[in-house]
This record gives structure tokens, C-alpha cells and sequence, in this order.
């Protein structure tokens, strides 16, 4: 991804820029993280259902507006590349309430795509209210792009988005590809407790956002790449002392419960008995060695009960992770931001009541102070990562 822009909740006219493969976001509590993360939760939601839907997950439409921007449009606006091989692609998706209906519509939803590195833009799809135009063709390459003279279309319901009616579609290629995409978009929200309880046995690939089918998950990386599970466990050992091995046991009963053995005991302790650090880390592991990357992967506050040490380790792993992928983190973190290069990090700060995003690297002090040698988290400790003279 490389520019991001909102005009959504504490968000007006935000935008993040020149976005590095794997960046972390910092700001104060109520700074808008959560809600910057939420814009990318939004859009996969209103994949899997329609905007009405996902904008109802919220509160509606009045929750998610910009304060004071009532009556007026949600806008997003998104640059990203499906993959290095793929032609820039614009996003641009606005929402509001229609006139007549006073129901929640796609007011306005356009795809650009840009022809080689420096060709001209390509206008792939264009929608108000549920009908417009959208260009057929073969994707192979941002330099073998072969797309048709636009159609005209019409969707079921003004309030579904058109990637994801014609992204269905082989025949509408590059919206399929960007539709694909978001699809793979990971905004997590773990829940140590549903992570750490037994689980119905059931088959699952991926993690879900909660982290419910954590057992499951397990169970299927030791069945089927057992390379990634060994890798896993060896670095379980180092970061959580007396952690030998990590078993998901399908039980009589239909359950798949995860065990950890301690090497001073005999008998491997069940989750629920462990601590949450244990959880949370096992979990991350599992999430950062998918064999499937995710497109986008968005996490809050990884450092929450994770002793201080261990932060370093955690961002080498994101880092790596950010090698196939898009990464996003928040922190409060000094340590784990002591282990991220400058340029990756951006300040969410408030002012007139709405949120502003910066790059640390732009402000003059920071940038000085780092070149001297001073580490980011040190510098997050003083407070001058944020509200220091631009």
C-alpha cells in the first residue's frame, strides 16, 4: 500500500503517505488508532455483507461519519498494488444516505489503474448508487494489461459494492484481482480467552480475527507443514523459558484442546492453564508463519502481556512477515519501537477535534535526533514523536 486518505469518525482529510512495507503507528489513547485500523476491518466487511451491514457493525451510519460532517459523505481513498507484478491501483469509495430512499447507498465508486510504471490511468470501473461502467480483460502484468472497451452494468443493490458484484467474475480481471485482495486483508482482534479454550474439531487454514480457532489452526500446520510447526516450537523455547512442546489433541468428546509441556513436569498442562504471555505469544508465532501471508495484516498493541524483552524478537518477526505482505501495528511500546527504523513510524495526533497522521521521519527534531543515534522509543518515553514543531 502506498497512500492511504480518510474522511471518516475523528478522521477528516487524513491521509497516510509513501507507506513502507511494514509501518507502525503510534498516538495517544483516543488518538484514532483503532479507528485508522477499522477503515481496512470496514472495507472486508462490506465485502462479506454490503456497506449497510458493516456500517450497522458500527453503530451506522451516524457513528462513522466525520463529527460534524453529518448529512455529508464517508470517503476512502486507497493506493496499493495487489503485488509487485500488478499495475498502482486508486480506490476511491464514498457513502452516504440517498436523498430520495434515506437509505445508506454507494454514492460514488471508482478503480483506477495505471498502465506501466509511469503510464496513464486507466479508469477499470465507475459507480453511483449501483449502476455504471466497468472495463473486461486479461490482468498478466503491469506492462501486459489488455482491458475492453467499458460496459455498462447494473447491480442488485445500491448499497453492494461493485468490486464485489463484478469482482466475482473471471471475465472482469483486474477487479477480481483487487477484490481478492481486500478479501485477504487480517485487521485482528485477539481475545486471549477464546484463543486459550478448547475448540470444536473442525478444519481451518488461517486464524481467525479472534484467535477462536487457535487449537484448530495448530493442529493443521502440524499435520501439513511440519517444517513451519518445529520452527515454531524451537522459537516458542527461547522466548518462554520451560515451554518443551505445544500439542492440539483432538479429545473423545469432538474438542481440540492445545497442551504445553513444561520440561519440568511430566504431564503437559491444558491452555487454560498457562499464562496469557504464553497464549499471546504461541499465537502470533502461528499467525506470522502462515504459509498463506496475508495481503494485509493490521495489529493492535502486540506488547500487551508480553514481557519488554521479547518486543525485538516480535518486530523481526513482523518484518519479515512484511517481506510478502502489508503490516500494520499500533504500539505503545518503547521497546518494540526501539527495534522499527524511523521511517516506518507514524504519529496519529489530535488537533481541532479531528485526527492528523505524520511520519515521525518528517518531523526536523525527530529526524535529527535519530541520525545522532537516539533510538524512536527513547524518544517516545521524552514525547517528541508527537507534538514536537514540525
Amino acid at each position: 500500500m502506498t497512500n492511504a486518505t480518510a474522511q471518516v469518525g475523528i478522521f477528516q482529510n487524513a491521509e497516510a503517505v509513501d507507506i513502507p512495507p511494514m509501518a507502525v503507528f503510534i498516538g495517544k489513547n483516543g488518538s484514532g488508532k483503532t479507528t485508522f485500523f477499522d477503515v481496512f476491518g470496514f472495507l472486508r466487511d462490506c465485502l462479506s455483507g454490503n456497506v449497510k451491514s458493516a456500517l450497522a457493525k458500527r453503530g451506522g451510519y451516524q457513528e462513522v461519519v466525520s463529527r460534524g460532517h453529518e448529512g455529508e459523505d464517508i470517503c476512502l481513498v486507497l493506493k496499493l498494488r495487489p503485488s509487485s507484478d500488478e499495475p498502482l491501483m486508486t480506490y476511491e469509495l464514498s457513502v452516504g444516505i440517498s436523498g430520495d430512499s434515506r437509505q445508506v447507498v454507494v454514492k460514488r465508486e471508482v478503480l483506477h489503474m495505471r498502465r506501466g510504471e509511469s503510464g496513464a490511468l486507466w479508469k477499470i470501473l465507475d459507480f453511483e448508487c449501483g449502476e455504471g461502467v466497468a472495463a473486461q480483460g486479461e490482468l498478466n502484468s503491469y506492462e501486459d494489461v489488455r482491458l475492453t472497451e467499458r460496459q455498462r452494468q447494473k447491480l442488485d443493490s445500491p448499497d453492494i459494492l461493485a468490486i464485489k458484484g463484478l469482482g466475482q467474475f473471471r471475465d472482469f480481471a483486474a477487479i477480481a484481482s483487487f477484490r481478492k485482495l481486500i478479501e485477504d486483508w487480517y485487521v485482528s482482534d485477539f481475545k486471549i480467552d477464546a484463543a486459550r479454550n478448547r475448540q470444536e474439531a473442525d478444519y481451518g487454514e488461517q486464524l481467525t480475527r479472534s484467535g477462536d480457532n487457535l487449537a484448530v489452526v495448530a493442529k493443521h500446520i502440524y499435520e501439513n507443514h511440519p517444517e513451519i510447526f518445529a520452527d515454531i516450537i524451537e522459537k516458542m523455547k527461547v522466548r518462554v523459558p520451560g515451554v518443551e512442546r505445544v500439542e492440539a489433541q483432538e479429545t473423545q468428546d469432538g474438542y481440540i484442546v492445545l497442551r504445553f509441556q513444561d520440561g519440568k513436569f511430566k504431564n503437559p498442562f491444558s491452555a487454560k492453564f498457562v499464562s496469557d504471555g504464553t497464549i499471546k505469544m504461541f499465537t502470533y508465532l502461528v499467525l506470522l508463519h502462515d504459509p498463506k501471508p496475508h495481503a494485509l495484516l493490521c495489529v493492535e498493541e502486540p506488547e500487551n502481556q508480553l514481557y519488554p524483552e521479547l518486543l525485538q524478537e516480535l518486530a523481526e518477526e513482523f518484518q519479515c512477515y512484511s517481506v510478502g505482505g502489508q503490516v500494520f501495528i499500533s504500539s505503545h511500546s518503547p521497546e518494540f519501537l526501539n527495534a522499527v527504523p524511523v521511517e516506518a513510524i507514524y504519529c496519529l495526533e489530535k488537533k481541532d477535534g479531528y485526527t492528523e497522521i505524520h511520519r515521525a521521519k518528517d518531523n526536523p527534531l525527530v529526524a535529527s535526533l535519530c541520525k545522532a543515534g537516539d533510538l524512536p522509543g527513547a524518544l517516545w518515553r521524552q514525547g517528541l514523536l508527537t507534538g514536537a514543531q514540525r
